[in-house]
Formats: structure tokens, C-alpha cells, sequence
């Protein structure tokens, strides 16, 4: 990086998206939701801070409401933030410093590699886990814990069978009932999803799970994305039924089987929800800090209503 840090604020239409692209795939932190394709997707409008010629990035995606800008975190985008190397702790916060005025609400995750140079009054820390599967697939299920391995075994005596490439739309349509109940996620975003999803599989950078039960019902399914040498969880659908069969523990172990030996590190893109914590660490996976920066600069009369 150049001695000299210049920051700018470059609208969308002025992004020279090959040099972008170009930072993301050198960066040391580098993820797939800070490509070009997937943020043109996703977001409806984003603009970005780069330091001096493309040596490090910050997509800013943002919407406007009442009148006024906002930053917040797209559907399907776990974290975004800073993208680069050699970053430290000065040039994350000069980043984090030159976010424009005109958006006066800031709600957005940053990613692992921005954990210092975030005021600690701005941030919160966020949980996200992680396994490598660059071992044999059975030191890798010796990691399992007992629960895991037994829920695996139970999948396989009820006749469980697992399919690839199985249609996307049949891992949106299952994800629907719990997605929508958790989060914001909107019809218009799954539409979204499905787009990116074809532009990567295009790629072969996107790879669609299923787990079906005797009757041939999908009881389980996943979307996996990669780049950066991960592999992102990054869709799932459940079937009630298949909570007795194990079916998303077999989900998973098929992913590891499949991978084992690799050098990828399976993403499971979250959790701070206990349950969901307590279940991807089970498969042996590690926890991953990243902060969420939240600045408010709203009116008064409009963080009142923002909270009603």
C-alpha cells in the first residue's frame, strides 16, 4: 500500500468494478459477499469507500427512508466491512471515519479481519463458526460430538439418501417458513437469490444438498457458495419431519465427506443464537469474532419512530 492513504467515497456508477474485483481476490480477508456480481444482486444500491488505487475497499450498501440515507446489511450478506491487505487498526478506524454524513443510520456487520480500529462503543462482537477440512474425513467425524455422530447413524437407518445439485427452488421453498419467521427477508430478496445463485453455479462456485427420506420427501437442503477457499452454509431448509431423523446432521456430514481433505474452510455463517452455536460446534468447528457497527445520527423524532 502506497505511505500515503487517500480515502474516497465513489458512487456505484463510478466503481471500477475490475479493480475491485481484483482487491477482493488478493485480499487476505477477502469474502464472496464483497464481489461485484454479488452486491449488484443483493443490494439495491451500494456505493464504496477505496483507499488510493483499489488497495483496499469498503462496499457501503445502503437504502434511503423518510428522506434519509442508511447503511444496512443485505439479505443472504453475513458480513462485509473492509477488504484488503495489511490493514491495522489506524486504517480500519480512518475507513470506518470517512463513511459520508449523509447516512445518518449505520447498522452493519464488519468482517473478522476488521476486528481492531472499531470503537468498542460502536460495535458489538458477533459469533460466527468455522471448520477446517483440510484433515481425512475421519479425524474430522472424530471431532463430531457424541450427539452428532448418533444423529448421523439414526439418518442412516431410517433410509436417508442425499442428492446433489437438486433444484435451488426447492431449497428456497423449504427455507421459507422458518427464514421469513427470524429475519427481514422478503420475497424480492429469495428472487435475488436465485438470480446470484445462477450466476454462480455458472461459475461452479455454487452446490445445492438434499436429504431425503424413504418417501422421497426433501427432509433437508443447503446452498453452498465458495471463494477464498471457504465454503459458505449460506441457505438451509428444513423439513419439520426431519428433526427425529437427524436429517440436518447428515446434511452437513455429507458436505464434510465430500470435502474432506480439502483445503476449504466450511463457513457456517453464524451463530449467536445459542442452539445454533452449540450445534455447529459440535462438528468440531471453531468460533470466529466479527463486530456489527452501529452509529446512529437519525433526529430525535426519528429514533423514536425507528423504535415504534
Amino acid at each position: 500500500m502506497s505511505s500515503v492513504n487517500h480515502i474516497r467515497y465513489v458512487p456505484q456508477n463510478e466503481i471500477d468494478k475490475s479493480k475491485w474485483e481484483a482487491c477482493i481476490n488478493k485480499a487476505r480477508n477477502g469474502l464472496i459477499y464483497a464481489y461485484p456480481q454479488y452486491l449488484d444482486c443483493l443490494s439495491g444500491h451500494w456505493d464504496a469507500l477505496v483507499l488510493n488505487d483499489y488497495d483496499a475497499v469498503m462496499p457501503l450498501t445502503w437504502n434511503k427512508k423518510y428522506g434519509f440515507h442508511y447503511l444496512y446489511q443485505p439479505a443472504f450478506t453475513a458480513s462485509l466491512g473492509v477488504f484488503g491487505n495489511d490493514l491495522n487498526e489506524a486504517l480500519v478506524a480512518d475507513f470506518i471515519h470517512a463513511i459520508p454524513k449523509k447516512f445518518r443510520l449505520i447498522e452493519i456487520a464488519l468482517n473478522h479481519g476488521n476486528i481492531f480500529g472499531v470503537p468498542a462503543a460502536l460495535t458489538t462482537l458477533r459469533n460466527n463458526y468455522t471448520l477446517s477440512l483440510n484433515k481425512d474425513y475421519e479425524t474430522l467425524y472424530a471431532s463430531y460430538n457424541e450427539n452428532i455422530r448418533r444423529n448421523i447413524k439414526k439418518a442412516k437407518q431410517y433410509g436417508c439418501t442425499v442428492k446433489k445439485n437438486i433444484p435451488v427452488a426447492d431449497v428456497i421453498e423449504l427455507s421459507k417458513p422458518l427464514l421469513r419467521r427470524q429475519t427481514n427477508v422478503t420475497l424480492a430478496d429469495y428472487d435475488h437469490f436465485d438470480r446470484l445463485f445462477g450466476f454462480l453455479r455458472q461459475q461452479n462456485k455454487a452446490i445445492t444438498y438434499g436429504i431425503y427420506a424413504g418417501t422421497n420427501e426433501l427432509i433437508a437442503s443447503c446452498v453452498y457458495f465458495f471463494s477464498h477457499h471457504r465454503a459458505y452454509y449460506i441457505l438451509v431448509g428444513n423439513h419439520p419431519n426431519g428433526k427425529t431423523l437427524g436429517a440436518s446432521h447428515y446434511l452437513i456430514d455429507r458436505f464434510i465427506y465430500d470435502h474432506a481433505g480439502q483445503n476449504l474452510l466450511l463457513d457456517f455463517e453464524g451463530s449467536d443464537m445459542r442452539n445454533l452455536a452449540f450445534f455447529y460446534s459440535s462438528f468440531g468447528a471453531q468460533l470466529e469474532v466479527y463486530p456489527f457497527l452501529a452509529i446512529n445520527r437519525l433526529p430525535f423524532w426519528m429514533r423514536w419512530l425507528k423504535r415504534s
